[in-house]
């Protein structure tokens, strides 16, 4: 069954595993799943829950929506250009990680005012504003409470 866009996942789990400079078990150990379920991840012999995919992601310290996308889950060509956006500002190594999830809420608020309503993961349902974790963000909350970021004057 790898005919459902797995190899191109696969292919793309490995070059991004790569360039994070990790070995296979590392990975495996950091997104919590098995090695040989990572390998037969990699090799397209096996098509990831969107629960793996996100806790790859999370290790890979890259967008779960981008993994969607290239896994089926998503709509490739109404998503891409967003999730792409998320990938680029998550992967840029020269910001740090409270830089990005602001850079993310931004993003966020202009998609919002031009109409194009909030990040849903179209999977769980869940808000994917933060695109990910929020630990220790303490920011004063421009996410949780009002989903409207916008401020308007008189």
């Amino acid at each position: 069954m790898a005919s459902l866009n797995v190899g191109n996942l696969g292919e793309y789990l490995r070059e991004q595993r790569r360039n994070a400079q990790l070995s296979l078990r590392q990975l495996a150990d950091a997104a919590g799943v098995s090695n040989p379920y990572l390998s037969q991840i990699e090799r397209g012999l096996r098509k990831p829950s969107a629960e793996v995919l996100q806790q790859v992601a999370k290790a890979l310290r890259i967008s779960a929506e981008t993994l969607y996308v290239r896994a089926g889950i998503l709509d490739a060509e109404r998503d891409l250009n967003e999730v792409e956006t998320r990938a680029v500002i998550l992967a840029d190594p020269t910001l740090d990680e409270r830089q990005k999830q602001v850079l993310l809420q931004i993003y966020e608020s202009f998609r919002k005012e031009n109409g194009f309503g909030p990040g849903l993961d179209r999977v769980s349902g869940t808000d994917t504003d933060g695109a990910g974790d929020h630990e220790g963000e303490g920011d004063g909350g421009t996410g949780d409470s009002e989903p409207d970021p916008r401020r308007t004057a008189g």
